[in-house]
């Protein structure tokens, strides 16, 4: 017979919680069930079942103002604590990576899914700045690759090594931006580099449009695989829908006409 994970039946802490909703961020919605490998790995991490998980991812999903504009609803057996995390780090993206990467290390150090303090070494180094910064990196590819279902927003290709998480605002211009799923686009590498470059950009409707440079272009391939696209709407995200300001911000600034 098979035993009981150590906290079956528990209630979920803030900190178990906070761990759960930055799953929920990195997978697409219809993969938090117990049969995927990530929600298994988490539980294992937590001490808890792969079923307890899965309905504390679903639970966030109720909260999601995309998933109810697509008439997809989330659990509806929530917690105060459930809406509380929610609302905290739905704002504060690096807070949440950071914390999480801390309380992963925490549990992987204790084995018995009792959270502990971790020593960090004291003072800057160049070694924790690098570590933290792929962390913020992967979470930020992962939550905007999850959102667009692993497929470039102009495209539709669905090579995950050709797809690139595209930052709105570079955050070398607003570190705060710099986890934000909503500054985020799915891109492939072509696309990326106008987007980067201005040769590209977004309308507040998410309809592409394209600098004279590109339109103007004396180049068949240019015409056929990149102008083609102008006027059209890329695909809209399943979550984190590109947000407004970021995308005002590129026109204004980046976009060369």
């Amino acid at each position: 017979m098979t035993s009981r994970p150590t906290n079956y039946g528990k209630a979920w802490t803030r900190q178990e919680s906070i761990l759960a909703f930055e799953l929920y961020c990195r997978i697409p919605f219809q993969q938090t069930k117990a049969s995927n490998p990530e929600v298994q790995a988490l539980a294992e991490l937590l001490k808890r079942s792969h079923a307890s998980v899965a309905r504390k991812l679903g639970n966030f999903g109720a909260f999601d103002p995309e998933l109810r504009r697509q008439a997809i609803s989330g659990l509806t057996h929530t917690s105060k604590l459930d809406r509380e995390v929610w609302d905290e780090f739905h704002s504060d993206w690096p807070g949440l990576v950071a914390i999480a990467g801390q309380m992963r290390d925490s549990l992987s150090h204790s084995g018995s899914g009792a959270l502990v303090p971790v020593e960090g070494p004291e003072g800057a180094s160049e070694r924790l700045v690098m570590a933290k910064r792929r962390l913020h990196q992967a979470f930020f590819r992962d939550a905007v690759l999850s959102a667009h279902d692993g497929t470039c927003c102009v495209t539709g290709i669905v090579v995950r090594q050709c797809l690139i998480a595209s930052h709105i605002i570079p955050w070398s211009v607003n570190e705060k931006l710099r986890a934000d799923p909503t500054n985020g686009l799915c891109l492939t590498a072509t696309f990326d580099r106008l987007f980067d470059s201005g040769l590209m950009t977004l309308e507040q409707d998410l309809t592409l449009r394209f600098s004279h440079q590109i339109l103007r272009a004396d180049c068949k391939p240019v015409r056929e695989s990149i102008a083609a696209y102008h006027g059209q709407a890329v695909r809209r995200p399943q979550r984190f829908v590109p947000n407004a300001q970021c995308l005002e911000w590129h026109r204004e600034n980046v976009f060369v006409g």
